[in-house]
């Protein structure tokens, strides 16, 4: 047996290491499975013992070779683990917030990996976005750059075309480092040479690039490519989680926005204006807008009725209405013609644009709007309006933030179509009411027109929404104001007076049997129309009047007067105006016609009451005379006392002296002859008698 003193020989308390060699028990093929063992030694070699020491130093060497390597691989193991449990930890105390997550995978994939620096790109499907890179220099760069198109060699750029991995060993041999400027650009700012590209890839649906890049041409290992691979995994699995949370977190807040607007659509029955406030505030935070508009359709153009989070400066041109109507080439014209959503990644690319349309040119220029999308509102196929959201940099709606914006959009459908049945139960409960006032001012006031027509003129100028206008009468010849509401005295006056209808006035289509008279703006008529100019300047300068509205009154076919609606501004009647001014209208001839027929009932009534009080009078003479003969007759013979009474004078019945002449006359043979003669004879004889004797005894 040999003693060998080692590294431990000299050690105190050490024992000194004894190898002993057993010729039959030491095999020369033999190696354990944790490295070379001692071989056996022949007997020149036991015969040398320095030979000997040299192979048990070398083999010692060896095994602290394979134990320094052993550590070295579970220190790299360590901190493997170490990373991926701080990047685990990151994800968990970040949820949905990738920013912390992405810088620190990429510093510790930069530390394990040996890189100078390191960046996370995502894509969009068209382009890359930096999320984070390490390197300031190329952070503010890409800043200005925004999101961009690889070249096809680079690593970027074969990763969008399929790749798992790129490991370009020298970037200033890829073509792209000579043909590319932005390339060529980046690589010298951020001075690096030897790049790994690892793809971010979730059911084979690329989402970014995990980049490291060393500044000197020197490769990466597999085993570091293995860890960028791992750090990868990680950056998708935040960024699913991010994906998820956000998902979760949008539905709910959708669904608490749509709530919320649901609740200010009952809160706010048939105002619309808090509606639609509530609903803009909610699509700019979610959908991540600078501003958004509601316009409604009228039929020729898109007024704004609400605006949220547009500049001042802005506010004025897109409250103005004729500056939204259909045009070739606008968004108007296209939601016209049937499209549902339209959306555009640079408003200064879009046709209306480059025609120098004033509004997207102030869409533009005062509100730095950019990308912007549009939905129709649409009910049953009726266009209603238009939902529009603008940002103030390139960056295209996604499909989910449209979808979004369409619910917003439904939810205005309902709410207008809630205030469009509201508003005509409203207005139609009004309209009966101000119909019940009218006849209750009709009966109670039987044949007096005055009250009548001021009660028709307030309840019509109320609803139809006029400021002024008159009831006109007509005699066949000249209209006359029979009642006005609003007017200046000085054109009051000018109503009263009369007029005639004038050859071209427009008075003539009422003359002429038509429905009703509309004109938008009189003053601009009266421009084209100088043979009325008088009259309607008159109506302008006097009256103040710019849109005049006049429904006829008619009696089987005969005007009888018109009532007239006007505002000062120019701003025509709708369809549902001018049919409840034409409802007035037929009140107000029916109270004409119950004033002419109660006219006419009270001169029958009265010439009925004449008659009575002479027919009374004569009743009560005849009685009188009646009794007069009554008492003539008990003093005188019948015939004599009415013959005194239908005289009418009975003074001769007063006291009184006369000298008169009896004649006393006897007949002879007078008996004889009535008894045998006719009556007719007999009377005969004494007319002719008294005639021949009277005249001789007066």
């Amino acid at each position: 047996m040999a003693v060998i003193r080692g590294r431990y020989g000299d050690r105190p308390g050490r024992q000194p290491m004894v190898a002993g060699v057993d010729h039959g028990m030491i095999r020369l093929e033999g190696r354990s499975r944790r490295g070379p063992q001692m071989s056996a030694t022949p007997d020149s070699t036991l015969a040398n013992p320095e030979q000997l020491i040299a192979d048990l130093q070398r083999q010692l060497a060896e095994r602290e070779t394979e134990l320094t390597e052993c550590k070295a691989e579970r220190d790299e193991a360590l901190q493997r683990e170490t990373a991926t449990a701080e990047v685990l930890g990151v994800i968990n105390s970040s949820p949905g917030d990738l920013t912390p997550v992405f810088e620190v995978i990429i510093e510790k994939a930069m530390r394990l990996c040996a890189a100078t620096h390191g960046a996370l790109f995502t894509y969009d499907g068209d382009h890359f976005h930096v999320a984070a890179h390490s390197d300031p220099r190329l952070v503010g760069w890409h800043q200005q750059l925004g999101p961009f198109r690889p070249p096809a060699d680079s690593g970027a750029g074969r990763i969008s075309r399929g790749e798992r991995l790129v490991h370009t060993a020298d970037v200033r041999e890829l073509d792209a480092f000579r043909t590319s400027p932005e390339f060529r650009q980046a690589a010298e700012i951020g001075s690096f040479r030897s790049v790994l590209n690892v793809a971010l890839r979730r059911d084979e649906v690329l989402l970014g690039v995990l980049t490291v890049y060393r500044r000197e041409v020197r490769p990466f290992t597999d085993k570091q490519i293995a860890l960028l691979e791992n750090f990868a995994a990680q950056a998708v699995i935040a960024m699913e989680n991010a994906r998820l949370l956000t998902e979760t977190r949008e539905a709910l807040e959708q669904q608490t926005a749509t709530a919320e607007v649901l609740q200010v659509i009952n809160a706010s029955p048939g105002d619309l204006t808090p509606v639609f406030d509530a609903m803009l505030d909610k699509a700019i935070r979610l959908c991540d807008t600078a501003f958004a508009i509601v316009q409604t359709y009228d039929g020729e153009a898109f007024p704004t009725v609400a605006l949220r989070g547009a500049p001042p400066a802005l506010v004025e041109v897109l409250r103005e209405r004729e500056q939204f109507k259909p045009r070739p080439g606008n968004v108007a014209e296209r939601i016209v013609a049937g499209e549902t959503v339209i959306r555009a990644t640079d408003l200064r690319e879009e046709p209306h644009y480059l025609a120098g349309a004033r509004p997207a040119r102030a869409l533009v220029e005062l509100g730095a709007a950019r990308s912007f999308a549009c939905i129709a509102l649409r009910k049953d196929n009726a266009l209603l309006g238009a939902l529009t959201v603008y940002r103030t940099e390139i960056r295209p709606f996604t499909d989910k933030q449209i979808a979004l914006l369409q619910d917003f959009a439904a939810q205005a459908v309902i709410a207008m179509e809630n205030a469009r049945l509201l508003t005509e139960t409203r207005e139609a409960l009004e309209q009966q009411t101000a119909t019940a006032e009218v006849l209750q001012v009709i009966n109670s006031s039987p044949g007096d027109l005055a009250p009548v027509f001021d009660a028709i003129l307030e309840k019509a100028h109320s609803l139809c929404g006029a400021a002024h206008g008159a009831l006109m009468t007509f005699d066949g010849e000249y209209f006359r104001a029979a009642a006005t509401r609003g007017h200046p005295k000085p054109f009051v006056d000018v109503l009263r007076l009369g007029f005639p209808i004038n050859p071209g006035s427009p008075l003539e289509h009422l003359a002429r049997g038509e429905r009703f008279l509309h004109i938008a703006d009189l003053a601009a008529w009266a421009a084209k129309n100088p043979d009325e100019r008088a009259t309607a300047r008159g109506a302008v300068e006097l009256g103040g009047t710019r849109t005049f509205l006049a429904v006829p009154l008619r009696k089987n076919g005969v005007l009888l007067g018109y009532i007239a609606a006007t505002r000062r501004e120019v701003r025509p009647f709708t369809d549902k105006q001018i049919a409840l001014l034409e409802s007035f209208a037929a009140q107000a001839v029916i109270a004409m016609e119950n004033a002419r027929l109660l006219g006419e009932l009270r001169q029958r009534t009265d010439e009925v009451a004449e008659l009575n009080r002479g027919l009374e009078t004569r009743v009560a003479e005849q009685v009188e005379e009646l009794g007069r003969v009554g008492r003539l007759k008990r003093f005188l013979a019948p015939q004599l006392a009415e013959l005194i009474v239908s005289q009418g004078d009975e003074k001769i019945l007063e006291s009184h002296r006369r000298e008169i002449v009896v004649v006393f006359c006897d007949l002879r043979g007078y008996t004889a002859f009535t008894e045998t003669a006719e009556p007719e004879e007999v009377l005969k004889f004494l007319r002719e008698y008294h005639g021949a004797l009277g005249p001789l005894v007066a």
